[in-house]
């Protein structure tokens, strides 16, 4: 299993945020199928202010271009993808028309089970 964490930006305004999380709260079952189908085993995303961040767990072949293709060529993720644009926005750094970017992992703690006895 893979994982990643992801970020991306609201514009910042507390209605369209408020609108944005209702969305989330009725995801359409295709969208949730079209998130499984690609290889995502776990999807979470939290929110502090517009700031938005989502961690994915993935099967170990899990590729974001065969995402992306199987995306495009899926209409209903398609409006997906231009209904949720209208809340959100690009994250500094961001490449154009790159929505949510890719965080490199800059630390890491594992506990051992040994080291809680």
């Amino acid at each position: 299993m893979k994982r990643y964490a992801l970020a991306l930006d609201l514009k910042d305004e507390a209605q369209l945020i408020a609108e944005y999380e209702q969305l989330h709260r009725n995801v359409a079952p295709e969208i949730k199928q079209s998130i499984t189908d690609s290889g995502i085993l776990r999807m979470s995303i939290y929110r502090f202010a517009n700031r938005m961040f989502m961690i994915i767990e993935t099967e170990d072949d899990f590729s974001f271009e065969d995402k992306a293709a199987a995306d495009a060529a899926n209409p209903l993720v398609q409006a997906w993808e231009q209904l949720t644009w209208k809340y959100q926005k690009a994250i500094p750094g961001a490449k154009p028309g790159e929505k949510w970017v890719v965080m490199d992992k800059i630390f890491d703690l594992s506990v051992n089970e040994h080291e809680n006895r």
